[in-house]
């Protein structure tokens, strides 16, 4: 006899670089799952069992369930028995207050198809409050029908929040594996999210005691990391004046048995630690002094490495009477937000590239392994597979593929300590 399974139809809004492995990762289960999406080149893409980004196995997956009829990917919202919002949360200019547009958007489309019984639960990263806002949206486009915050356990609609905790170039495993936060409104909420993500999740779901502390969760955690990783970059700084090689600063002070030290590079990046700490901070400007010190050290790195590869240009010029900073080749490596990945969401890498292409008069290599094109911004410069022949040379992002190879000739600027 086959097993009734708890939701046979879920709906994914959003389908980037959470949305989309989700979606699939549900497909894969033998689950009905609509995908919708704003960009029909999106939504044309995955109907074909293809993809438009670079993560492990997620072809395989897209590919598979398309052909299966488990996946498909439409515009327009309908009719399931699970939504999950997965868009993204940007700021509002560049002041890093909080931008839910895109959260209230979502919601507004699919209100019209909600019947009761439904669940809807937030995925996107978002600010202490998001899932409330959510679901009032929810409550004003749909008075016909109850939810969380005005009848409790009795409600039609059922509301929770569990943001995605994957990191990118491993999504496909750690969503199977790695513990799952669920903030229901109410008890029901959070059982029947737990009942939605144990569908593939091995790892645990543990239910926090409100929407509030699994935001505020996520939101820890990505501010952690990123105090962490302005100790180290701030430390590079600090040895880069005291004529200190910081790798092996790090790597000595880590034997310590109580010492884990990150790697220093040339910023943060990424939609989440590059993001979420500010989240923090728009919540509580007064009582977060640290957690915005080390963002703005990890925002001050690009500027500081941008700095070197000017001295770097110098140190060129001088040794070679004759030439001006147009006759001055640079190569730069790499331009994701980390290595092995093509996502360039908030990269330091990408930030430092179009500035060099901005301010250098010369010819610009950039040597990225993971896109077929440059993204917009870069000028003259030009996407090759090796410029051995630069005069100076730039590591920004530590791709495999640029690991074990001596260093160049030339003037070097290594940000991630490959050649170091």
């Amino acid at each position: 006899m086959q097993t009734q399974l708890p939701f046979r139809r879920i709906s994914v809004i959003g389908l980037g670089y959470i949305g989309l492995p989700t979606a699939a990762m549900f497909a894969s289960r033998k689950i009905e799952v609509v995908g919708v999406d704003v960009n029909p080149h999106t939504v044309d893409t995955i109907n074909r069992g293809e993809i438009l980004i670079i993560e492990p196995d997620l072809d395989i997956v897209v590919q598979a369930t398309v052909a299966q009829g488990y996946l498909r990917a439409t515009t327009v919202p309908e009719s399931a028995e699970a939504f999950l919002i997965a868009v993204p949360t940007p700021f509002k200019g560049d002041n890093y207050e909080p931008d839910l547009s895109y959260i209230e958007a979502a919601s507004r489309a699919i209100a019209p198809v909600l019947k009761s019984g439904d669940l809807v639960v937030l995925e996107s990263t978002s600010p202490v409050g998001a899932t409330i806002a959510m679901a009032n949206w929810l409550a004003e486009a749909r008075s016909d029908l109850s939810f969380p915050q005005d009848e409790g356990e009795k409600s039609d609609i059922r509301i929770a929040h569990c943001p995605e905790r994957v990191l990118p170039g491993k999504v496909m495993q750690e969503l199977i594996t790695n513990d799952r936060i669920i903030g229901g409104m109410t008890r029901r909420c959070s059982r029947e999210a737990a009942l939605l993500y144990k569908m593939f999740v091995s790892g645990d779901c543990i239910v926090a005691s409100s929407p509030q502390v699994a935001e505020m969760a996520k939101l820890t955690e990505n501010s952690f990391r990123d105090v962490n990783i302005a100790f180290a970059n701030e430390l590079s700084l600090i040895c880069d004046m005291l004529e200190i090689n910081v790798w092996e600063l790090i790597s000595l002070a880590n034997r310590h048995p109580r010492v884990s030290i990150l790697q220093p590079g040339p910023g943060v990046g990424g939609h989440c630690i590059a993001v979420d700490p500010w989240f923090i901070v728009s919540s509580a400007p007064d009582l977060t002094r640290l957690i915005r010190t080390a963002r703005e050290v990890n925002d001050s790195k690009p500027e500081w490495v941008m700095g070197k590869v000017r001295e770097a240009i110098g140190a060129h010029l001088m040794a070679n009477p004759g030439q001006s900073a147009a006759d001055v080749t640079l190569a730069i490596y790499g331009l994701a937000f980390k290595p092995d990945i093509d996502d360039l969401r908030e990269s330091p890498a990408l930030e430092i590239a179009r500035d060099l292409a901005t301010t250098h008069p010369g010819m610009i290599s950039i040597i990225e392994p993971n896109l077929e094109a440059l993204p917009s911004g870069l000028g003259r410069a030009r996407l090759v597979s090796s410029a051995d022949d630069a005069d100076v040379h730039v590591m920004l992002v530590n791709h495999r593929q640029f690991l074990n190879r001596p260093a160049p000739t030339g003037q070097c600027v290594d940000t991630r300590g490959v050649w170091s």
